[in-house]
């Protein structure tokens, strides 16, 4: 390997850490190089990298079920992280959060100002991982059998240690939002989570872009007025 495609793996490596999935338009922006190229490197590293889609992937992650990687991952960043943009001025000083799992999540987490000192609860690898690299965040895992899918942590342990916690403002996500049948995700373990979260919060933020409006998925979690505040991209939401 020639030394300028070793480090386009190192940057593409690192890339994808933060990232989880690369678009591979964003992946040769990054680069400096054609998407020929990219795709040249990627398919030169299969044991590193994989394609899914027009995405980039770490290999490991083309081997599950790819819920978030390619269904999720996603025309909709934009939307996300005007989401996110709105939501962050919830989060203050000394505050415990509450982070859900899903690919809205992070964008938050990357929006927090480095000198906030907050302490941090969340179940998801993907939320946890760009929680760490917060100097002033102190973080809490909530641990279990891991699920692949989603990238998170689900079991009795995780529920108990919520038991233990007082939470100034939960960020919840979902797969599904009507004003009727309420918010909804496509996993079940999950569901049960965030019921308790939302039981221990004083304030239950909901972050949905508007692509999730009018959906439905199978596990309900909560009806839409248990939520003080709603945000898309386009604001906040009433659905009362």
């Amino acid at each position: 390997m020639d030394s300028r495609r070793g480090r386009r793996i190192a940057v593409l490596s690192e890339a994808l850490s933060q990232h989880r999935i690369l678009h591979i338009k964003n992946a040769a922006e990054i680069l400096g190089v054609s998407e020929m190229t990219v795709r040249r490197d990627v398919s030169a590293n299969a044991d590193r990298f994989a394609f899914l889609g027009g995405h980039i992937v770490p290999a490991i992650e083309a081997e599950t079920d790819p819920y978030e990687i390619s269904a999720a991952a996603d025309s909709h960043a934009a939307a996300k992280r005007q989401v996110c943009t709105q939501a962050v001025d919830y989060i203050h000083q000394d505050d415990t959060v509450f982070f859900d799992c899903g690919t809205t999540l992070p964008y938050l987490v990357d929006l927090l100002p480095d000198q906030i000192h907050i302490t941090a609860i969340c179940y998801a690898m993907n939320v946890a991982d760009r929680l760490t690299r917060k100097p002033n965040v102190r973080l809490v895992m909530l641990g279990g059998l891991y699920h692949p899918a989603s990238a998170s942590f689900s079991g009795a342990s995780g529920l108990e240690m919520l038991d233990q916690l007082v939470i100034n403002v939960a960020f919840l996500s979902a797969a599904g939002v009507d004003s009727r049948r309420g918010a909804t995700c496509a996993h079940f373990h999950e569901a049960e989570i965030k019921k308790k979260a939302m039981s221990r919060a004083q304030k239950n933020i909901l972050l949905a872009d508007s692509s999730k409006i009018g959906k439905l998925k199978p596990a309900f979690f909560s009806d839409m007025k248990s939520f003080d505040v709603v945000i898309t991209e386009n604001g906040m939401n009433n659905f009362d």
